[in-house]
């Protein structure tokens, strides 16, 4: 039986909440001090086979993850290019953190920042040798000697994708839900590596696998003190149930409406993240490095053991371009904003003991049997704040609330104000503006009705399980906001610039080419994309 076919029994039996207590002779003479100190607690990690919300989509999850295991993420986004040196690894945003309509009444169309999305978030391309593609075993940080086009040598660099996440208040709070606090945000950086090499067609070992996933992060919310919270390791093979669990005496929360200057750089021990509330004039930090608990995934596929191995992730590249990719993921980008959407549908029925949701589930407009998105769903009753029924996992059918009207649009009774943000500043000052930018989502992807070979079937609204266009599908404008010219996503909302075209604005299909067995290279339409030969909001630094 091939290897991958052998973790699908393992994995199956991993769910997105699930947690695992840790078996002693896994663990290996590499841990520190604090992790040594976890081995009593339960291991807990994201699963990124059970539809985990916070994972990297990768680029073919049924070769990854077996046919019969579906990720699926929805990722619209806004790519940024740069041929400065730095721009791929040392920018600044300044973002404005969405407000949510009033929590009561729970009018017919009102909507929560924590149904349109569990997470968005700004991403960048780390170095990572243990992850794929697994053919060469060093990697220059900060550095474009790293492009490696895969149609024409398999010899790239492993790579691992950072993405600097926020979750939204409100809902079923963390480590199973999405929100840390019944009215405030909360952030964490994570950076998904994904154990696989291509060229032999190997994977991780089923004992480490059963442990860390194929697909696997390492996590830590951003704190006040720079550290991760005691006995929290970040690093996949040692973190347990305290990573995830939020702790407002040491996490930085963030209000509704609060701006952040969101900072990104490397250091001599790892990638900086540092989030100044220049609102509340609180900040944090968090440094991705061997010091703070962060580490890399042996890549064994043969063995029996599951060995962290201390690392400082650093950036992977000097600029950003269409070049600068990670070379395992569904998305092109390198410097980008991402919204993670298409999760949250009502559930209308039972909340069964292993998170289902047994009855109908949906919208008003759209009440239907479970259809195989209802997992990890929540009562009303385990709501920090707003009483509603739901689930998070993967809304295959296009149906979910991320796919109706009640995007921002202006109307902030009922639906939340945009996320905004400013285009990244790159330098030693943050004052020069990256030139070139692209919108992309990552639809062919996902979509049922889409020939990832042809393109046919691949659409820019999706196709829902009743074969209808979606009602809804988000698109990003921009406006001239207290921070300047803003990027916002949502509907048509008033006062915009420009929406470039509305859904429009994600262009025509792209085809990316990736390392495949025996290192020949193998193609997949996972993306929409157009790219803008300028920067149509640049900022004032």
């Amino acid at each position: 039986m091939h290897q991958r076919s052998r973790l699908l029994i393992t994995l199956a039996l991993l769910t997105m909440t699930a947690v695992i207590v840790l078996p002693s002779t896994i663990l290996t003479s590499q841990m520190s001090t604090a992790s040594a100190a976890s081995t009593a607690l339960q291991h807990h990690t994201l699963n990124c086979a059970s539809n985990a919300q916070f994972c990297t989509e990768v680029y073919d999850s049924e070769q990854v993850f077996g046919q019969d295991v579906y990720v699926g993420h929805d990722e619209p986004a806004v790519l940024f290019y740069s041929q400065r040196p730095g721009s791929g690894n040392q920018m600044k945003y300044q973002l404005t953190l969405p407000r949510d309509p009033a929590p009561a009444p729970l009018s017919g169309g009102k909507s929560f920042n924590f149904e349109l999305h569990p997470a968005f978030w700004f991403g960048m391309a780390m170095c990572d040798t243990q992850s794929f593609p697994e053919q060469v075993k060093t990697c220059a940080p900060d550095s474009d000697k790293n492009i490696v086009n895969p149609a024409v040598s398999a010899a790239h660099p492993g790579t691992a994708f950072m993405e600097m996440q926020f979750y939204p208040p409100g809902w079923a709070p963390w480590p199973a839900g999405v929100s840390c606090d019944a009215r405030q945000w909360c952030a964490a950086l994570n950076i998904d590596s994904l154990s696989e090499n291509p060229v032999t067609g190997q994977v991780l070992n089923t004992t480490c696998s059963t442990v860390t996933g194929l697909e696997y992060v390492n996590f830590a919310f951003i704190t006040k003190n720079g550290t991760p919270q005691p006995n929290s390791p970040p690093n996949p093979v040692h973190a347990n149930l305290n990573t995830f669990s939020p702790n407002p005496s040491a996490d930085l929360f963030m209000n509704s409406g609060d701006s952040i200057a969101v900072t990104m750089h490397d250091t001599a021990h790892g990638l900086r993240i540092g989030l100044q509330d220049q609102t509340t004039h609180q900040s944090g930090s968090m440094t991705a490095s061997a010091a703070n608990g962060f580490g890399q995934v042996q890549f064994n596929p043969t063995g029996t053991s599951c060995n962290n191995i201390p690392y400082d992730f650093h950036p992977m590249y000097s600029t950003s371009s269409e070049q600068t990719r990670v070379t395992w993921a569904a998305h092109s980008y390198n410097i980008a904003f991402s919204d993670e959407i298409g999760h949250f549908d009502f559930c209308n029925g039972t909340i069964n003991a292993d998170t289902t949701c047994t009855g109908t589930e949906g919208t008003a407009k759209d009440q239907e049997p479970t259809d195989g998105d209802d997992a990890g769903c929540f009562p009303a009753s385990a709501s920090l704040l707003v009483q509603v029924t739901g689930c998070i996992g993967t809304n295959t059918g296009f149906d979910g609330v991320p796919y109706q009207r009640v995007w921002p649009d202006g109307n902030t009774k009922l639906h939340p104000t945009p996320i905004r943000f400013t285009s990244p500043t790159t330098g030693p000052d943050y004052q020069l503006n990256y030139n070139r930018m692209a919108f992309e989502t990552d639809l062919p992807r996902i979509e049922a009705t889409c020939d990832r070979a042809t393109g046919v079937g691949c659409t820019l609204i999706p196709i829902t399980d009743d074969g209808t266009p979606a009602a809804f599908y988000p698109f990003f404008s921009t406006a001239f906001f207290r921070d300047g010219c803003t990027w916002q996503e949502g509907s048509r909302i008033p006062h915009s610039i420009t929406d470039f075209g509305g859904n429009a604005q994600y262009g025509h299909l792209l085809t990316l080419t990736y390392t495949g067995l025996n290192g020949v290279p193998v193609t997949h339409i996972n993306d929409f994309r157009q790219v803008k030969n300028y920067n149509p909001c640049p900022s004032f630094g």
